[in-house]
Order: structure tokens, then C-alpha cells, then sequence
């Protein structure tokens, strides 16, 4: 006699079992400790320069570039993003999960500092960083 024929000579109490399983199932299924999705705050930082009345393609040649290659040389830099306006520029720079935000953030200081030298001269103020939550 195989298992099978116990379920099979008894179609009910087969019936009864699946149903107490299906019950079972749904209502353990709140309790599962499943987030919908992972708590990652990812260390970011925006970076802003402002240079009133110039075009998008000054703002990226002259402001955008050379802060980019200043940024492209901290360890630990994952993906830079960068968007040039008229008159602003913004690039985004996030970092390993493993980096701290706070030292991150000294090094985007200090980067901005080694480019001021590129960067044109008629700039009202230098560029502004700020913390961000990517999501």
C-alpha cells in the first residue's frame, strides 16, 4: 500500500487536510518578518553651483567638468549623475553602503576646494553641498 491510495481511498478527509493546510498557510502569512523593502539609506550627497545668466553648455563645460573629475577621484564613489541648466548646475554623488556620510562629505568639501581654481572666476559664490535621501 503506497501513500497515495490512503488519500486516494479517502477523498474526504484528503479534502478536510487540504483545507486545514490552506488555513493554516493564511494564517501564518501576516506574521512572516518580510519587509516589502530593504531599509538602505545609501550615503549621497548633492552638490549645487550657481552661475547666473550662462547656458547649459557653459554651465557643464566650465562648472560641471572639472568638479566631476575632482569628485571622480574619492575612493569609494559608486555613480555620479550631473544635470546642467540655465544659469545651475547639480551633480549628485553617492557612495559605497560601507562609507560614512560624514567623512563622504568632508571629501566632496575638499574637492570642491582643490577645483575652485578651475572653476570660472565670476561664479557669485562657490558651489554648495548638501546631504540627500535618495529615495
Amino acid at each position: 500500500m503506497s501513500i497515495s491510495n490512503a488519500f486516494i481511498e479517502r477523498p474526504i478527509a484528503t479534502s478536510l487536510l487540504m483545507v486545514g493546510i490552506l488555513l493554516v498557510g493564511a494564517a501564518a502569512y501576516p506574521l512572516l518578518p518580510v519587509a516589502p523593502l530593504p531599509q538602505v539609506d545609501f550615503p549621497t550627497i548633492q552638490v549645487t553651483a550657481q552661475l547666473p545668466g550662462a547656458s547649459p553648455e557653459t554651465m557643464a563645460s566650465s562648472v560641471t567638468q572639472p568638479l566631476e573629475r575632482q569628485f571622480g577621484q574619492i575612493p569609494g564613489v559608486t555613480q555620479m549623475t550631473s544635470s546642467s541648466t540655465l544659469g545651475n548646475s547639480a551633480i549628485t554623488v553617492q557612495f559605497d553602503l560601507a562609507r560614512n556620510i560624514d567623512g563622504a562629505a568632508q571629501d566632496i568639501l575638499m574637492s570642491i576646494n582643490a577645483a575652485a581654481g578651475q572653476l570660472p572666476k565670476n561664479l557669485p559664490s562657490p558651489p554648495t553641498y548638501r546631504k540627500v535621501n535618495p529615495a
